[in-house]
């Protein structure tokens, strides 16, 4: 491994056909020569916040759903992060965007955080995986911005490619399903 990939994001390509992963944008939230743990950011749910995790609530919007971070451990509860003070993160992920720490008070993290998501479960990779997942090529590289993480793009897969331009301007126009064109 040659330097870590925190703070990008996994833009699947075309070729990658893992239903877990079609189309998705992942952003690397760590990665070592252990491995690596991302988030998928494009994949909302119709659940709300409230109803799955009610202790939560407070941290998000009024009508924030819970989006599926990952076909690894759905269970688990992922806070994601703008931080306005980034001192209350858990860690932080690039520029002011981080994890909230598991064990964080509710009235402390609203002070602090200016948006935040709620994830179930999160992707990852062990040890030279991503590497070799990179060599395929399945992934396209882009550095995040927060806006990937918490803007309202019904489409981010296709704003994230189309930013990279040059060829990737006309895959960004691919029908999901290539066949029914």
């Amino acid at each position: 491994m040659s330097e870590s990939l925190r703070g990008q994001l996994l833009v699947a390509s075309p070729a990658l056909v893992d239903p877990n992963f079609r189309r998705t944008v992942v952003l690397v939230v760590a990665h070592d020569e252990d491995g690596a743990v991302g988030i998928v950011l494009n994949r909302p749910t119709d659940t709300e916040v409230v109803e799955a995790v009610p202790d939560l609530a407070e941290l998000v919007e009024p009508d924030a759903v819970v989006s599926i971070g990952g076909p690894v451990q759905d269970e688990a509860v992922v806070v994601l992060a703008e931080w306005e003070d980034t001192n209350e993160a858990g860690s932080i992920v690039f520029e002011n965007v981080g994890l909230m720490n598991g064990d964080s008070d509710s009235e402390r993290i609203v002070a602090a955080t200016r948006r935040v998501r709620i994830f179930a479960g999160y992707a990852g990779w062990g040890g030279g995986q991503l590497e070799a997942e990179l060599e395929e090529p399945s992934w396209i590289l882009e550095r995040a911005r927060p806006e990937d993480v918490f803007g309202d793009d019904a489409d981010l897969w296709a704003s994230v490619v189309r930013r990279k331009g040059g060829p990737f301007t006309l895959i960004a126009t691919m029908p999901e399903d290539p066949s029914l064109n």
